[in-house]
């Protein structure tokens, strides 16, 4: 009898008052807040994620803005074209890399071999070019496939033998690294022809003003109709959808920023190769992550293995898979690297590179905890690390300062994705 009195008790309070049962169900998506109520629903979903803990990549974009503006101030030359351009051609290399970091992040998984993997990756790309007469592409895919393989075996010993990702991986990185300096021999340098294939990944740039202004153009026009098609979809089916507005708002900011980009690339040499195979990638693998089952398992991996395993996903298999998008990755960005230098020594992959690989993903917005995370970040992590290093260069700061900023740049961001989780655990609860 007890449980029929509280049923009804609760039915009856539903019924004496609808206004609280209605505003539960309006403010369960914030779609539908924004198309309701406007620029008023806008400020009251953001800030609404202020309190969540959902900052998203508002903190690095206001660094960002904070970078620029200091930079500028101290020094003009910061925000030319000519500085604008070797910044964007100098991040690719560490940026390829973060891509394949923040995929191994969304497990909550790290590697730590990619420096060294992606040394290793440009000595075989150039040996097999050089030494051994070759067609530098054909190294080149034979490079990153050694990248993949590797990253397969990295992710053997860890989804199947059960050895933690941080031991495999820094044993990876040893192992990698005296792999390295035996395929470059005694010289320990092999030379690039910095007119041939690997050579033009950061030396060739597009010219003709149209290449840019026309990237721009397309970059514009794939957002709105993808945006516009995908609220299309969802109203069909029946669900909260972003208004109009709010898509011709978003496509107008990144109009700006695409034509702006493509202005400056103009006034200097033109729009470079390596920022356009940058970009495709990122287009590519936020696809792949974001719209596709295969990145559905990966962030299910990252929340719950235990939950993920229960649902059917192959965990051993995603894992593994990983891995070796990870080891990809860091082939193909050893590879910009190289080109970089037009040449295959020693000192690649070593140094500050994995650091900053894995603290553009971290910077960026990726959390370190898994499930939370784009490859998007890896982007605007490393414009935050490459602008910094650049500004720092142009104020002839020593190599000491640089590293300490960096450093402090690094903690604030895993500080802040500290916080985010506590506040959005403290959300949750409430």
């Amino acid at each position: 009898m007890s449980i029929d009195k509280t049923s009804t008790s609760t039915d009856e309070q539903s019924v004496e008052n609808p206004e609280a049962a209605a505003a539960a169900v309006t403010a369960v998506d914030p779609r539908l807040l924004v198309r309701e109520q406007g620029l008023a629903g806008y400020w009251g979903e953001f800030k609404r994620k202020m309190k969540a803990g959902e900052l998203g990549s508002i903190p690095v974009v206001l660094g960002l803005i904070i970078i620029c503006v200091v930079f500028q101030s101290l020094n003009s030359a910061f925000l030319s074209a000519q500085n604008i351009s070797d910044i964007t051609v100098t991040m690719v290399g560490t940026g390829m890399i973060s891509v394949g970091i923040v995929f191994v992040l969304l497990l909550g998984e790290i590697d730590l071999s990619v420096g060294s993997v992606s040394g290793a990756s440009s000595a075989i790309a150039a040996v097999l070019a050089v030494n051994q007469g070759w067609p530098e592409w054909v190294a080149v895919l034979f490079a990153i496939g050694a990248g993949i393989v590797i990253g397969v075996m990295h992710g053997f010993f860890f989804a199947v033998l059960g050895a933690p990702a941080f031991a495999v991986t820094l044993a990876g990185l040893l192992f990698w690294l005296g792999f390295m300096l035996q395929t470059l021999g005694e010289n320990g340098t092999i030379n690039l022809d910095s007119d041939g294939f690997i050579g033009k990944l950061t030396t060739y740039f597009f010219t003709d003003v149209a290449a840019a202004y026309g990237l721009a153009t397309v970059v514009t026009a794939v957002f709105f109709v993808t945006s516009f098609l995908g609220n299309r979809r969802r109203e069909a089916a029946g669900v909260p959808s972003r208004p109009l507005s709010d898509t011709l708002l978003r496509t107008g900011l990144l109009a700006v920023v695409s034509f702006a980009a493509a202005f400056m690339y103009n006034q200097y040499k033109g729009l470079p190769l390596a920022t356009v195979i940058f970009l495709v990638f990122l287009v590519g693998t936020d696809f792949v992550l974001r719209r596709t089952s295969y990145g559905r398992k990966v962030f299910a991996l990252g929340g719950s293995v235990e939950a993920s395993r229960r649902a059917g996903i192959n965990v051993t298999a995603v894992r593994i898979s990983v891995f070796a998008i990870s080891g990809g990755f860091a082939a193909i960005g050893g590879l910009f690297l190289a080109s970089k230098i037009a040449s295959a020594n020693q000192s690649a992959g070593t140094g500050d590179l994995l650091m900053n690989a894995i603290a553009a993903a971290v910077i960026g917005g990726t959390s370190l905890f898994g499930g939370r995370g784009r490859t998007w970040n890896a982007l605007l992590g490393v414009l935050v690390i490459v602008s910094i290093q650049y500004g720092l260069q142009l104020e002839s700061i020593a190599e000491p300062v640089k590293y300490m900023i960096t450093a402090g740049v690094l903690l604030t961001t895993v500080v802040i994705d500290s916080i985010t989780r506590k506040t959005q655990k403290t959300a949750g609860r409430a």
